[in-house]
């Protein structure tokens, strides 16, 4: 029997090395099932600007390329991208359309353009992690390139980042009119308290504004809540408590940590109470002037920088709430810009390199580097952009004031407490805690 089994052993590991062998040196080599534009990505990754703005040259020069994205400025980049070209080869031209999707339309456009063989869009910036996550990336419409002088400056590899490429972190944060000086907000709970209605962009317009209420769920952010909920006065936890214990039952079944009836009850009491409203910059124009006493909105930091001065409207009536002494709770929130090649492009290592010079270059970036609120992913940009705008010093912005005066990314994300989308946990509870969103009861102004 002994015998019988060593026998048996050894035919077994005869087996083994024959199958071993015959994936690799035996002829056949592993299948290879990355699309074209992938391996060209692969090779760039282990490149330097100037290296891929050679193959830029040799594949684009005297075409035209196409880009999409929801920030406009893609249209203000792409001249700079050309001039630096041309600074390598004179004789470099070429053409560009940029175009920004409205109504959230860019998913279905890069869907439709995704299903050619060629597409048209040859890259494209992008927002809402979770879209990106579930319609763009595991289909296979959109694929991430990581420049290497990117990651170097990350402390990291191409190969070793894990996630997206981002071009900035944006904030949107509460701000309040501050005509009234007894109207204070010194808590994240003020702004759900009774007869509150915040001005907010609709969450079904801009779904970025939904993933914020996804990543309250997390349990760090949950947490931030459940802190200042800790903190309020005795009446006012009291008013809280209600919603807060009713919640318990919904964050259990929803598979949230003991903290997730805070979040919950945060979150219910703010869709049920905040003012939809179509844009950023008509909720600023909102708050800045002098008849909008007791106002409050949740809105894009960099609105504060192009305020019209006049004798009714001034930045001066405008608070940032994080910025308050004592202030306690999350300041608002960011979400990035993300940078990808289309899967089907028609010029990848154009794609590469721009995107490359945009997250590698104070140049390439300068199009939202003079917005605050808006900060590189680079932080070697990200300081070089600080050391050409000031906007610590407010000097960016028409009026300096303490509300102009960007405590910069670190502060932000630290003491401002801003709940960071992460585009896996969004798309993780979108069925879950997005479904219980959808049945929240939706305020209506009267």
């Amino acid at each position: 029997m002994k015998k019988l089994l060593m026998l048996m052993l050894a035919v077994l590991m005869a087996l083994t090395l024959v199958g071993c062998s015959s994936g690799n040196g035996g002829g056949e080599t592993p299948a290879d099932n990355r699309s074209e534009v992938q391996k060209i990505i692969a090779e760039a990754q282990g490149m330097t600007l100037e290296e891929l703005a050679k193959k830029a040259i040799e594949e684009s020069n005297g075409k035209k390329v196409y880009g999409v994205g929801n920030s406009s400025r893609g249209k203000s980049a792409l001249p700079l991208f050309i001039e630096y070209l041309q600074s390598i080869d004179p004789s470099y031209t070429l053409e560009f359309d940029w175009q920004q999707p409205k109504n959230n339309k860019i998913f279905d456009q890069l869907t439709a353009d995704g299903l050619k063989d060629t597409g048209t869009f040859f890259m494209t910036l992008i927002q809402d992690g979770n879209q990106i996550e579930s319609k763009m990336v595991q289909t296979g419409v959109l694929d991430t390139f990581i420049p290497k002088e990117w990651a170097e400056a990350n402390g990291t590899t191409p190969e070793e980042y894990q996630g997206y490429l981002p071009l900035q972190t944006l904030n949107k944060i509460f701000e309040f009119n501050n005509v009234n000086p007894d109207k204070q907000y010194a808590n994240c709970w003020d702004f759900v308290y009774e007869g509150e209605h915040g001005l907010f962009m609709d969450i079904d317009s801009e779904i970025v504004g939904k993933n914020f209420l996804y990543m309250l769920t997390a349990p760090q952010y949950a947490a931030y809540l459940k802190d200042a909920y800790d903190k309020l006065p005795a009446d006012k936890q009291a008013y809280f408590k209600t919603t807060v214990d009713a919640m318990e039952k919904d964050a259990a079944e929803l598979g949230l940590d003991e903290n997730g009836k805070y979040s919950l009850a945060w979150i219910k009491l703010w869709v049920n109470s905040y003012n939809a409203q179509t844009d950023d910059g008509p909720i600023c124009n909102i708050l800045v002037n002098k008849s909008a006493v007791d106002q409050f909105g949740l809105l894009v930091y960099s609105k504060v920088r192009s305020v019209e001065e006049t004798d009714e409207t001034s930045v001066n009536n405008l608070s940032v709430a994080a910025y308050q002494n004592g202030y306690e709770g999350i300041g608002g929130y960011a979400y990035c810009h993300y940078l990808f090649v289309t899967d089907n492009s028609p010029f990848p290592w154009t794609a590469c390199a721009f995107i490359a010079y945009m997250t590698e270059t104070v140049d390439g970036f300068s199009a939202w580097g003079k917005d605050l609120g808006g900060y590189s992913s680079n932080p070697e940009v990200a300081k070089a952009t600080e050391e050409k705008f000031h906007h610590s010093k407010g000097e960016s912005a028409k009026v300096v004031c303490d509300t102009t005066m960007d405590r910069g990314y670190d502060w932000w994300i630290n003491n401002g407490k801003l709940v960071v989308e992460d585009p896996k946990y969004c798309a993780s509870v979108a069925f879950t805690v997005g479904s219980w969103i959808e049945m929240l009861d939706k305020y209506t102004p009267e």
